[in-house]
């Protein structure tokens, strides 16, 4: 069948709740249905933030259009990941115009726009009364600390009550956004959005006001629980129904393909692997907003620890491909200030805070996978020119075409590229 949504064939649609239950019709309709397609390369797409599901199958349909050219002699099947996340309406996204790219959204650093309320409230049911006045706080912007700080109290409560999850690494489990002072949190945040704009050619004659930073926090407290419900969709939903592909379809090769925080979703399917399973012979990250420390078997500043996702590339019969940018001010620039900021360094401004915080905070979106004996680093171009390993992680800067966006995101989510389409096909050897 060919969806109407994305415009290949045959395609699948599964679907999972935050605590990774899946859509059994779905389900089954792709376990039923696999073998008889002739299926022998499957790629299996998630999203990252998105609002619905029309966003979602967008991105697929604008993602997978090449595939079919690219391989023409392949025996291609494909599956779309629905999973509940959000993001907020003001981030732009390259070649997706109308609500993608925030019609209607409020001024930079004022109150909500419309679909990032609705977002919110859906993401934190029964807390529609704490989103408007989280919204009206942002627009009034009460004098003082004080008002900071309740700002900061009623946004963290959003997130009580949420999932535990599992953190990327040992020591990643509170961040700035969960504790800490909210005042200070906000002066930060402020201050990085100010750098950016300043780095666009935007002149600042006044000092950033801590409000702008107070949205900031709001919206990082948000994508935390997206990063931890990501993580808990990968283990608990996806990685068992792909152990269940592969007892009725064990010659279906799996390609796994993630954006963002759907690149730690691919990823903790890994983990959610039955014992003895091979099927999965690629991965690819494509901007993935989780620490780039998670695959590493020792962390450098704390040798004793690992990563959650320890030696996870080797439940793969093929290579963990991890592109990043340096244009992505999402993971370059918020994600380590979000995870975790002394006070000694609140002097730092936009690409600087990665530097001064050192890469202990950083993610993988950013500079690729750290920590792992024998892992390659490429070009793009030299990835599509032969050089990729078959096995292993291997980093992929994708900077010279992940390199558009605005603020406060950046290129974050500019991944429509026929070159990224050519990376997954080789990276999963798909002939």
């Amino acid at each position: 069948m060919t969806d109407p949504g994305t415009g290949v064939t045959p395609y699948w649609e599964l679907t999972f709740d935050a605590d990774g239950d899946g859509d059994g019709p779905e389900r089954d309709r792709l376990l039923a249905e696999i073998a008889g397609r002739g299926v022998r390369d499957l790629v299996v797409f998630a999203h990252g933030w998105n609002n619905d599901r029309s966003g979602a199958t967008a991105l697929y349909r604008r993602f997978l259009a090449p595939f079919p050219k690219l391989a023409p002699k392949a025996r291609l099947g494909y599956a779309g990941v629905i999973w509940p996340s959000m993001r907020f309406s003001d981030e732009p996204i390259p070649d997706f115009p109308g609500p993608a790219a925030a019609v209607g959204a409020a001024a930079p650093g004022r109150g909500l726009d419309e679909g990032t309320r609705r977002a919110l409230a859906d993401t934190f049911p029964g807390r529609a009364a704490v989103v408007d006045r989280l919204d009206r706080m942002l627009e009034v912007r009460p004098d003082g600390a004080s008002g900071l700080a309740e700002f900061g109290r009623l946004a963290r409560g959003l997130a009580e009550g949420g999932p535990a999850g599992t953190a990327d690494t040992d020591e990643d489990g509170d961040p700035l956004v969960l504790g800490g002072d909210p005042v200070a949190a906000c002066e930060q945040f402020a201050e990085a959005l100010a750098a950016l704009d300043t780095a666009g050619g935007a002149a600042r004659f006044s000092l950033p006001n801590p409000w702008d930073g107070a949205k900031e926090l709001l919206r990082q407290l948000t994508y935390h629980q997206m990063k931890v419900r990501a993580g808990t969709v990968g283990e608990r939903g996806l990685g068992p129904l792909l152990g269940r592909l592969a007892a009725v379809a064990p010659g279906v090769r799996v390609h796994l393909v993630g954006h963002s925080f759907g690149g730690r979703l691919v990823a903790f399917a890994l983990r959610g692997l039955p014992e003895g399973v091979d099927t999965v012979k690629s991965v690819t990250l494509l901007q993935g907003a989780f620490s780039h420390y998670a695959f590493t078997a020792r962390l450098p500043h704390a040798p004793d620890r690992a990563g959650a996702l320890k030696d996870g590339q080797r439940r793969v019969d093929g290579p963990v491909v991890c592109c990043y940018s340096h244009f992505d001010a999402a993971l370059g620039t918020f994600y380590p200030l979000a995870s975790r900021l002394a006070g000694d360094d609140r002097s730092c401004l936009g690409s600087e805070i990665a530097a001064v915080l050192g890469p202990r905070w950083g993610a993988l979106g950013h500079d690729g996978a750290q920590g792992v004996p024998g892992t390659a680093r490429l070009d793009l171009a030299a990835a599509l020119g032969g050089a990729l390993p078959a096995s292993g992680c291997v980093n992929v800067d994708a900077a010279s075409v992940v390199r558009r966006g605005g603020a406060p995101t950046g290129a974050h989510s500019d991944i429509v590229h026929p070159e990224l389409a050519r990376l997954v096909v080789a990276a999963g050897r798909i002939r």
